[in-house]
């Protein structure tokens, strides 16, 4: 590919950043002149000066030699090679000093970054609904199992990949919506069901198996995987040092078959390699039109809540999806459902960081973001929006570390010295925040080397 096939997604890659930084500081900008505070400084990126202006109220907003994040400087904070932290040196009689506002305001202010960040993946995500929500078509149509997990409440009603839902509950000829918003009201409770089986009708009863969630539900817990694509699973990317790596599978290829079994989602594959506790599994690939057999071993890797699954690793495009414009308080409710999931998600990563659980590798930087828009922008403008709002709540979390130099980390101090009733010793929060700031230089530095090397194996094995 020529870098010109890379230029919208480059130009999506700039502007989402900088919308990213600009609105979080905008946050901390806002509230801290709510709060009688004078901002010195409104700057994108870090290090030397580039070139800015000087507002009204004496603000410079500038433009810095690194262009990976931004801050605001404040009347009581000193910077350091592009960097604000507190300045506790600082005239107390200045009613402007950040630091004689009360230490309430002064949390408000440090949240205020974060918060705004999650506003605004909210509002993209509420437009994204409210123009162009896609469902699955599969999930839409006639209800075909993919899979059905060995042992599950499914499996002891009888049904069997392939199979069609005729009735469910009262519900005559249903999608798999109707179903899953049926199973809400039935939770760990029997429901009458009808299916087609090799064109024969059968009439059974289902136990609703729960994942111990009130407020969702899961099929998977119930044993049956939905058929969300009757064509077959494209992979998007292969992770490196994988199993779908070792066998020589590359980005573009299609998934016809598992061991001759036609499953056409990841969870349908997940689940029949869990059947098969982690068996060596059979590839039919389709590949510029020829057919190919790759042999794989699934690994067994740790995941967040859910235990040891098996994974090939690679990922896939987005099933076939209708289309469709939601009501206002419909997009209002989904923009805030997807919101709460992809937080939750990432704070489960995060955990499993800490725990080990999960490899620093699955850590994306500056590189691996711009791979996910570039192939967001291959796919369309709106797969670009429901990106960029992850890429927001993302910033939002990551800013909520208690760490020192980020925004959780000043709130964590402000905590400390709230609960003291006293502040801390500066010449002690100075050594902190120059340790904390070469430890965020190292981490950025290993993020940098796993996406190039991650972006070097992927572009190897094309």
């Amino acid at each position: 590919m020529s870098l010109f096939s890379h230029l919208p997604g480059l130009i999506n890659f700039v502007l989402i950043l900088g919308v990213m930084v600009l609105v979080h500081e905008f946050g901390h900008f806002l509230v801290a002149k709510l709060c009688g505070v004078r901002v010195e400084a409104f700057a994108f990126g870090f290090g030397k000066r580039l070139f800015g202006y000087r507002g009204k109220s004496g603000t410079d907003y500038r433009i810095n030699l690194f262009p990976f994040g931004g801050y605001v400087k404040m009347t009581g904070e000193i910077e350091v090679d592009g960097i604000a932290h507190t300045d506790d040196t600082a005239p107390r009689d200045d009613a402007g000093n950040f630091n004689v506002k009360p230490r309430w305001q002064r949390i408000l202010i440090a949240l205020a970054g974060p918060v705004f960040n999650f506003i605004l993946a909210f509002f993209i995500l509420f437009a994204v609904n409210l123009f162009h929500h896609e469902v699955a078509e599969g999930l839409q149509g006639a209800a075909v199992i993919d899979y059905v997990a060995k042992g599950s409440a499914a499996d002891a009603a009888g049904l069997q990949l392939g199979d069609t839902i005729t009735r469910f509950d009262k519900v005559e000829n249903p999608a798999w919506l109707d179903i899953f918003n049926r199973s809400m009201l039935h939770l760990n409770q029997p429901v009458a069901i009808s299916y087609l089986h090799n064109g024969q009708s059968v009439d059974k009863q289902i136990i609703i198996t729960s994942n111990g969630k009130l407020d969702d539900y899961d099929p998977i817990a119930t044993g049956w995987i939905p058929r969300a694509q009757n064509t077959p699973l494209i992979v998007a990317s292969v992770l490196p040092d994988s199993a779908m790596s070792e066998a020589g599978a590359q980005a573009g290829d299609r998934i016809a078959t598992i061991d001759g079994l036609p499953l056409r989602s990841t969870e349908a594959t997940s689940a029949y390699m869990t059947d098969q506790k982690g068996q060596p599994i059979t590839l039919g690939i389709l590949r510029n039109n020829a057919s190919l057999t790759l042999k794989a071993t699934p690994r067994l890797t740790e995941v967040p809540k859910r235990g040891k699954v098996y994974r090939l690793g690679f990922s896939v495009n987005p099933p076939p999806a209708r289309v469709e414009r939601m009501s206002f308080a419909g997009a209002v409710k989904q923009s805030w459902d997807d919101n709460k999931k992809t937080s939750l998600l990432i704070v489960d990563m995060l955990h499993g960081m800490f725990t080990r659980e999960v490899s620093v590798r699955n850590v994306s930087g500056p590189v691996g973001i711009f791979q996910q828009i570039d192939t967001a922008s291959s796919i369309s403008k709106w797969y670009v929006l429901m990106l960029a709002a992850g890429i927001s709540v993302n910033l939002g979390i990551f800013n909520l570390l208690p760490f020192p130099i980020l925004d959780g980390g000043m709130i964590l101090f402000l905590l400390v010295e709230s609960v003291m009733r006293r502040d801390l010793n500066p010449a002690w929060k100075e050594r902190i925040y120059q340790a904390a700031f070469f430890v965020i230089l190292l981490v950025f530095g290993l993020i940098i080397f796993n996406d190039v090397s991650k972006f070097a194996i992927f572009h190897h094995t094309r």
